[in-house]
């Protein structure tokens, strides 16, 4: 199907899509926290790989992934439009997601990488358990 806008109305609606703050990522899973009780979190802490979430105490870095940017094996589609150039830009996303889990882990961070899906009704309880899983873990 062809693009509805032209291609510099696209590039200003993509521009407007922000990394951080979005409501159905990042500001879901903060009111999952606070719905149930969870504290001890901070957000956007300036370290590798900028997760989402930190808890410093359990050495615990969340990153909350939008289904489209980083390829959720569900629900990710390449565009048909320009699909050479977002192949590219989403396997970059998912290779820098690979080596910023990895290097966190080897600084002896456990990482979790929760899904968008995951914060609807359906998915919030078993992100919690895995949650729980970790934040129960002897640090």
């Amino acid at each position: 199907m062809p693009d509805v806008f032209t291609k510099r109305k696209r590039s200003e609606v993509m521009a407007r899509i922000r990394g951080r703050g979005n409501k159905e990522t990042e500001l879901a899973f903060a009111a999952m926290l606070r719905q149930h009780s969870i504290t001890g979190w901070r957000r956007h802490p300036d370290m590798l790989g900028r997760p989402d979430f930190v808890f410093r105490d359990h050495r615990l870095a969340i990153f909350v992934d939008g289904c489209f940017w980083h390829c959720c094996p569900r629900h990710s589609k390449v565009p048909t439009n320009n699909r050479e150039f977002w192949q590219r830009k989403l396997k970059r996303n998912v290779d820098r997601d690979r080596l910023v889990t990895k290097a966190l882990r080897a600084k002896g961070w456990h990482v979790l990488r929760v899904w968008e899906h995951d914060l609807g009704r359906c998915g919030q309880a078993k992100c919690l358990r895995r949650l729980s899983r970790l934040l129960q873990a002897p640090r």
